[in-house]
């Protein structure tokens, strides 16, 4: 008869509480610099968990008002886990990341989507609908989430890291700043900003560093809200276990760091915080390929998604053009972001009909698995983009019929305690 052979745990090489406000935990930072220490070091081919904080490091909590998102402190996102050394990895190699797993905390089976205040965070419909805070709140059912906050949809997530790199050498983080701060200079006052500056309040670095260093780090690092060229915040849902992610190396080690988890995610992430944000633990394995970024033409990561997928076969495709005919009537050349942005404010207005709120339609589209897809962008003047509705996460019938679509009390999201909600 056969036995079992004894399994070897996989060892934790960061470990955090989710409860606990980010700044007061070990393991964690919030900007990008080389002088960053490694919190762990592991060998090519060792399998490892780092567990993480939700991006905002406990600033949100499962409750019924949106007062924490108005009042969020953005100088204090994102929270990463690391940085994590990988034994040889040189300057010029390329980092191979497989993403063997990614699960919420057992003990937070819950998580949160967004919709931040135009002044502070913004969103993708920031100014058109002049943003107040709301959100909604999913539980966790294995891998079904569900929200009181909106009602009638039930959808399998695809876990991934909205959040994961590499760490930048000294001369690739100036390029960063000199070039995003030529950005902001060119649009003083620009509400949502265009980019964000390196800014000393609310930098955080959890390790043990010199006061020098750790002056240095506050003053110089960038900002995570932007991806760049070793990866960052690109929000791509299909990273999911079973992914392999090939990250260019720009300093010895690597030093990759990882945050920002989400349980699920539509093309876009559309109101900025616009996956169901988490709290929970990655499972890594990394390798190394000598002098990568030469032989793949490596300038950005380049990454194998998962093969694990819901199956929503049956979708309802809106359609966008480059004609801003929810607003002035623009008409623009060959824009896809504003094709995208007709296609969803299509989305929007049908699921306004079933009774579903703005608030709550653009946080379903944030956050169920729709798809977004370029169909066409070379037939001057319109770009067209799609946005794909998945039909089975919906409990009622939502195809068009003859006589109409039936409208039912949707309740609401989560909102200020002042009732104050978008115009």
């Amino acid at each position: 008869m056969a036995t079992k052979a004894n399994s070897v745990p996989i060892p934790t090489v960061i470990e955090v509480d989710p409860f606990v406000p980010a700044e007061k935990q070990k393991g964690i930072h919030n900007r990008w610099h080389p002088d960053i220490p490694p919190v762990a070091t592991v060998k090519p081919g060792d399998v490892f968990k780092v567990q993480c904080v939700d991006w905002t490091g406990a600033q949100i909590g499962n409750n019924d008002s949106s007062d924490d998102i108005k009042d969020v402190d953005l100088t204090k996102v994102h929270n990463l886990s690391g940085p994590v050394a990988i034994e040889g990895a040189e300057p010029g190699d390329c980092l191979v990341v497989d993403i063997l797993d990614v699960q919420p905390f057992d003990k937070m089976p819950w998580g949160y989507t967004g919709i931040f205040e135009l002044e502070n965070g913004g969103g993708l419909f920031a100014k058109e609908f002049k943003s107040r805070a709301a959100k909604a709140i999913w539980d966790f059912h294995g891998v079904y989430a569900s929200s009181r906050h909106i009602p009638g949809v039930r959808f399998a997530g695809v876990s991934h890291p909205g959040l994961i790199g590499t760490a930048p050498s000294q001369e690739l983080l100036d390029t960063w700043n000199t070039r995003e701060g030529a950005l902001i200079a060119k649009h003083p006052g620009a509400v949502p900003a265009v980019a964000f500056p390196p800014e000393p309040v609310g930098a955080y670095v959890g390790q043990d560093l010199p006061d020098y260093i750790r002056a240095k780090v506050y003053k110089e690092g960038a900002r995570t809200i932007p991806g760049r060229e070793h990866g960052g915040n690109c929000d791509i849902k299909n990273l999911s276990k079973g992914s392999r992610c090939y990250f260019p190396v720009f300093i010895k080690g690597a030093n990759l760091s990882v945050g920002d988890l989400h349980f699920s995610q539509g093309d876009g992430e559309m109101s900025f915080c616009g996956a169901i944000e988490m709290a929970g633990i990655i499972t890594f394995s990394c390798s190394i390929i000598k002098n990568g970024i030469e032989k793949f033409a490596l300038k950005q990561p380049i990454f194998l998604p998962s093969p694990v997928d819901p199956m929503y076969s049956a979708k309802l495709i809106f359609e966008g053009i480059s004609v801003d005919y929810h607003g002035d009537g623009t008409q623009y050349n060959m824009d896809a972001t504003v094709a995208y942005k007709q296609a969803a404010l299509n989305a929007i207005a049908y699921l306004q009909k079933l009774g579903y709120t703005r608030q709550q339609a653009y946080l379903l589209l944030s956050a169920a698995p729709v798809e977004s897809h370029v169909g066409a962008i070379v037939d001057s003047p319109n770009a067209c983009v799609t946005l794909a509705l998945p039909i089975g996460i919906f409990e009622d019938d939502i195809l068009p019929r003859e006589d109409g679509l039936v409208a039912k009390s949707r309740g609401q999201c989560a909102i200020r305690t002042d009732g104050l909600v978008d115009s």
